[in-house]
């Protein structure tokens, strides 16, 4: 296998759980969350904030827009730490692993400004990598082409050097297209298994 310069990781779904439809449906009913998730856009409009929109002020609009889902929108502000819950402890551990080698590891996510700030005092190891690009600075989501040339420029790791996983397939075709190596994430034990084929963590440092 090529030679990996730097490990890059996705956070939403890879370090920590995403799954809005589980909170709603424990909240209000998996029937009452189908139909508001089929009236309003939510993952849309979840996109906005992650472009660098205020996450008060967009998602105070759209529960402004749908008044017949007003209270229930809100909790996407309000109880948003719940929905991004929990950490997934296995990935957790090979991002610690794999900072104790010479490899440096960055964070390439699609994330809100005030979100993240939000998430970082519950999740400590979000301020381990060596870089973080978090797409509201960046001004850019994934799976634009222009997010990886941003990482590309400011790492100055050539394409070939980056391994990168993402639970995304269309996140991770985008990277592949500017020839980055590429996992798709669907456990951590298969990233586990990936970082141990690399060369880059001995089974051991891998459980």
């Amino acid at each position: 296998m090529a030679g990996v310069e730097a490990v890059v990781f996705d956070i939403g779904n890879v370090l920590i759980e995403w799954q809005p439809e589980r909170f709603f449906d424990k909240e209000i009913g998996a029937d009452r969350r189908r139909a508001m998730f089929a009236a309003i856009d939510l993952h849309g409009i979840n996109d906005e904030v992650d472009r660098g929109g205020n996450f008060h002020d967009t998602i105070q609009a759209a529960a402004k827009a749908h008044p017949e889902w007003h209270d229930e929108v809100l909790m996407w502000h309000d109880r948003w730490i719940e929905m991004a819950a929990p950490a997934i402890d296995h990935s957790v551990r090979l991002l610690r692993a794999l900072r104790k080698t010479s490899v440096p590891v960055f964070a390439l996510t699609n994330f809100g400004i005030q979100t993240f700030e939000i998430a970082e005092p519950v999740y400590p190891f979000l301020g381990e990598f060596d870089r973080r690009y978090i797409s509201g600075h960046m001004g850019v989501i994934k799976p634009d082409a222009d997010i990886y040339r941003q990482v590309e420029q400011d790492c100055g790791v050539p394409p070939g050097g980056l391994l990168f996983t993402d639970d995304r397939i269309d996140n991770i075709n985008a990277a592949a297209a500017r020839g980055w190596q590429t996992h798709l994430f669907e456990d951590p034990q298969g990233w586990a298994d990936c970082l141990v084929a690399h060369g880059l963590l001995s089974k051991e440092n891998a459980k």
